[in-house]
């Protein structure tokens, strides 16, 4: 008897346990899509390209019968991975039956203008659209960047955002054919910076340039500082700035100078070398060698048939000259 009463016991256990089960399994199932809880994790820029309004939005066509244990939670996870403003994103049921799902947005590092296309670009290379509700403050790259540039010039953006120093100057980048610049705030001018190589060394030398020279010229001296060169800088005078004229005009002479000498030296370089006029050696004075004198003895026919006349005496033979050369 007391066998039997036993086994009823746990026979009405267990009925009251299935049914306590299928409730709370049929109650989960009906659980509407209010038991959603959306956490957008902060980053340490704040950015705003979605809200939790478009995450639920999302949700709700993931799944028409509006019951969360009806949602396929490995296939709702690739949805929001897939949007382009997201970098990464977690779904998953707490142990009371809620839906969580952590988003965490792209941070841009900067803003590219190519070929006339805008876009951002985050920390590790990703493109992704621009929004049509918010703009993140941050640097302007503009000129045909390679992707494979992608990573160094946001590890750049990013040490120009930490320095104070770089900070006030510089406020965007552009490339021109291999050769990239800073773009400053200050004045006219542009600081090339060529490659991405050794950026510190380059920024320092900048530095350095503008508390030792900069800071006591005028701003719009110059249109451009190049320190894209080891241990030197090239600064390029601004025609259009009236102090400059003076040196502008030195500049202009001494480079009209250059090319004239360059063509004269390049000219007799090119042109056979002409023959020296052979010159004969100077004729030596000429100096008459007489011979000795030497007596000479005539005689004088005599001539009949005219009378004597006085005879004079026979000339002397003319002296013979000798030319010596």
């Amino acid at each position: 008897m007391k066998n039997k009463f036993r086994i009823l016991k746990i026979l009405i256990t267990v009925i009251i346990f299935g049914f306590l089960l299928s409730f709370s399994l049929k109650r989960f199932n009906n659980k509407s899509m209010e038991k959603v809880s959306v956490n957008l994790i902060q980053t340490k820029h704040p950015v705003y390209f979605i809200d939790e309004k478009d995450i639920r939005e999302i949700v709700k066509k993931s799944n028409p019968e509006k019951r969360i244990g009806d949602i396929n939670i490995p296939e709702l996870e690739k949805k929001l991975n897939q949007l382009p403003a997201v970098d990464s994103a977690n779904v998953y049921l707490n142990l009371n039956g809620n839906l969580h799902l952590d988003i965490k947005q792209r941070v841009p590092a900067f803003r590219l203008n190519k070929n006339g296309n805008d876009f951002y670009v985050d920390g590790k290379g990703t493109e992704f659209p621009i929004s049509k509700n918010y703009s993140f403050p941050c640097m302007l790259v503009t000129g045909d960047v390679d992707k494979s540039e992608y990573i160094k010039l946001a590890e750049l953006v990013n040490k120009i955002d930490r320095d104070e120093f770089s900070k006030k100057y510089f406020i965007g980048i552009s490339k021109e054919k291999e050769n990239y610049n800073l773009l400053t705030s200050q004045g006219n001018y542009k600081v090339e910076i060529g490659n991405l190589e050794n950026i510190n060394l380059k920024v320092k030398g900048f530095k350095t340039f503008v508390e030792k020279h900069l800071v006591y010229q005028e701003p719009e001296k110059y249109t451009k500082i190049s320190v894209k060169y080891d241990n030197q800088i090239v600064t390029t005078l601004n025609p259009y700035f009236k102090e400059n004229d003076s040196m502008m005009k030195v500049g202009s002479k001494e480079l009209a100078k250059a090319p004239s000498a360059a063509n004269s030296i390049k000219k007799e370089s090119l042109q056979p070398a002409a023959k020296k006029p052979e010159t004969k050696p100077k004729e030596k004075p000429k100096v008459s060698v007489s011979k000795p004198k030497t007596e000479v003895k005539t005689t004088a026919k005599k001539e009949t048939s005219k009378p004597k006349t006085a005879t004079s005496k026979p000339a002397a033979k003319p002296k013979t000259k000798v030319k010596i050369e």
